[in-house]
């Protein structure tokens, strides 16, 4: 597979539906999620230009940061336990999920830089999935003010499994409404203007309801 075939498809994919919804393609940024892939994959998907590179696990962030380092920007997306904080802070320009106050103390304490996050909303209310539901983020994210080092940069979500497009539309839509309810308390430390929301298989529905990033691994750098 060549990467860079596959990102012009998408990025043909994300013009459209930026231009659907009346936005500008250019707001939209592509995290190519390269955690099932391997280093020469992430290196591959550098070189076709994708500066954004999403994992989900320690061990697999800190092979491809050894060989990648600050040539991309780096994102953590998946849950992240605590006691794992201090393995990824110093790589790592984004967290995808954070959803408690105790891995945000964590944070806090194992770094002096200031680091952009995501609060996690588990907008469909599926027990499988992390984050919180989204009558808890106004509290959850007034309670992070004594978090010097955590910035609330957005939002992040991640859709049930369906193709049931109204589904998809109604979820993402629910997490720009408490996107614009943070935003409404004009906190210096939680400006919340990103959306991270929309997948391979959603990407399309996420833009024309407002994601700022789309976390893209199968339809992009594929499987391993």
């Amino acid at each position: 597979m060549r990467v860079s075939a596959n990102l012009a498809t998408i990025t043909n994919c994300i013009e459209k539906a930026a231009n659907r919804a009346g936005r500008n393609p250019n707001e939209i940024k592509i995290i190519a999620v390269t955690k099932y892939v391997s280093v020469k994959r992430a290196e591959e998907a550098v070189e076709a230009g994708i500066i954004d590179l999403g994992e989900n696990r320690d061990e697999g962030l800190n092979a491809k940061y050894k060989a990648i380092g600050d040539r991309a920007k780096w994102h953590f997306i998946g849950s992240l336990q605590t006691r794992k904080v201090k393995l990824v802070i110093d790589k790592v320009d984004y967290i995808h999920s954070l959803d408690r106050e105790s891995l945000a103390k964590e944070i806090d304490r194992r770094t002096n830089k200031t680091v952009n996050c995501f609060v996690q909303v588990n907008v469909s209310g599926e027990e499988s999935k992390h984050g919180l539901e989204p009558e808890a983020v106004i509290p959850f994210i007034e309670a992070l003010a004594v978090y010097k080092n955590v910035r609330v940069c957005g939002l992040m979500t991640m859709a049930p499994l369906t193709e049931d497009r109204e589904v998809l539309r109604a979820c993402f839509r629910r997490l720009a409404e408490c996107k614009r309810h943070v935003q409404a308390l004009q906190l210096e430390y939680a400006p919340c203007n990103e959306l991270s929301m929309g997948m391979s298989n959603d990407f399309e529905i996420a833009i024309e309801e407002g994601a700022t990033m789309v976390r893209i691994g199968t339809a992009l750098v594929g499987e391993e």
